[in-house]
């Protein structure tokens, strides 16, 4: 499987200037390359092709006196940022036509050179390389010092250098790994993800939501009124746009971590995760949306579902519509109602309940029954791709019941 690593860049001044002109090079490559191919669209012609699109705003633009700068840089780093191009509108037009799945992509817009991140990428092609003394060759830019945090474990195939709102310098090489198993466990569980607290698990164990951007919100504002109170264009405002970048990053960092550290501890002690297939973009539609948003269930769940492909883990979502809150876990009746103030619960049974360790213990049972039904319907082990059964009780349906959630009642 193909893995990012990413490490600090540390540029020199020069290498900045170097690594400026590229950024922009490659930003007014894309930008011709988008103008030819809407222009054609409004003339009711055809799309330029890629080779004569990459002939057209490249080659025979070098030639000319507007766009002779564009020799300045490495002609990877051009031909790249057509090939993102390409790209975007295929996936635009797979889109439209129905054959990529997933939300509805978007046509390419224009490139600004106010974006918060800009990038480029060096293909083995550009002859970039890790020097001895562990620096980064990158043609017409130079040997770039590199924060190694860790080792690469192969060659890589491709690098991208990427600076981000705050100022700061990344390199990413994209490497290709196999698997990696660790010792098998007999453990499985099942996560409910929540805003109160992040993840329950069905032995009781309740990881408390950080609430990152919360914590920071008061400082935040500080230094967000501190910019809204600058002059349009003056330095003092370039300053205080860049610290409320770093503001962010400081927590979209943090965020991150937090995410990598549980993740990996769950990877290690669990040999099947179970989750819900959570409608994420649905519930940033609602009022709970910067609480979503700053708990990144999305970003936390990827890094659940690439690591248990890489460690030999087991790693599956159920069904979104699944009464996980609802059900007793220990008889399996199904409550009617259940408001989301009601945090414990008593079935007719005599079982008391924690609403939230409740549904985590319904969720590994679910997920548990829904990999045993696509085994058997493929002939093999499904776990890690959606779909198998729907587990619900009988007669049950799964239909929403809470304004503006796709979880049920969970």
């Amino acid at each position: 499987m193909q893995l990012r690593y990413a490490y600090r860049l540390d540029p020199t001044p020069g290498q900045r200037v170097a690594l400026a002109k590229a950024f922009g090079c490659a930003r007014v490559v894309f930008n011709d390359g988008l103008r030819a191919r809407r222009d054609a669209n409004a003339a009711g012609l055809s799309y330029p092709s890629d080779g004569e699109l990459s002939k057209r705003v490249i080659t025979e633009a070098k030639k000319t006196s507007e766009r002779a700068w564009l020799g300045e840089v490495s002609a990877v780093v051009l031909q790249q940022a057509l090939a993102d191009l390409n790209t975007a509108y295929r996936n635009f037009f797979a889109s439209l036509s129905g054959t990529r799945r997933g939300a509805k992509v978007a046509a390419p817009r224009f490139r600004s050179r106010r974006d918060n991140r800009q990038a480029i990428r060096f293909t083995k092609n550009a002859r970039f390389a890790i020097t001895p003394g562990g620096k980064l060759r990158l043609p017409k830019i130079g040997d770039v010092a590199v924060r190694w945090s860790r080792p690469l474990p192969a060659e890589p195939s491709s690098v991208m250098v990427v600076k981000d709102a705050a100022g700061r310098y990344f390199v990413s090489f994209v490497v290709q790994v196999g698997e990696q198993p660790l010792p098998p466990v007999e453990a499985e569980t099942g996560i409910d993800l929540g805003l109160g607290h992040f993840a329950v698990l069905p032995d009781g164990r309740k990881v408390d939501s950080p609430r990152f951007l919360c914590r920071a919100e008061k400082k935040l504002k500080r230094l967000q009124r501190a910019l809204a109170r600058k002059q349009s264009g003056s330095n003092n405002r370039d300053k205080a746009r860049l610290a409320v970048a770093r503001q962010h990053v400081k927590i979209a960092d943090a965020r991150r971590e937090f995410h990598h550290q549980l993740s990996t501890e769950l990877i290690r002690e669990n040999q099947a995760i179970y989750v819900e297939d959570l409608a994420v973009n649905g519930l940033a539609r609602t009022r709970l949306a910067k609480s979503v948003h700053d708990a990144g269930w999305s970003s936390f769940l990827a890094m659940l579902e690439y690591k248990a492909a890489l460690y030999g883990r087991t790693f599956h979502r159920i069904n979104r519509w699944f009464p996980s809150s609802k059900l007793c876990s220990t008889c399996g009746a199904r409550q009617e109602a259940m408001p989301l103030n009601v945090r414990s619960w008593t079935c007719p049974c005599g079982a008391v309940h924690d609403r939230d360790v409740n549904a985590a213990k319904n969720i590994l049972a679910a997920g548990r029954a829904e990999r045993l039904n696509a085994s058997h319907a493929s002939g093999r082990d499904g776990a890690s791709r959606p779909g198998g059964g729907q587990v619900r009780p009988p007669g049950q349906g799964g239909r929403p019941v809470e304004a503006g959630s796709h979880r049920g009642a969970a």
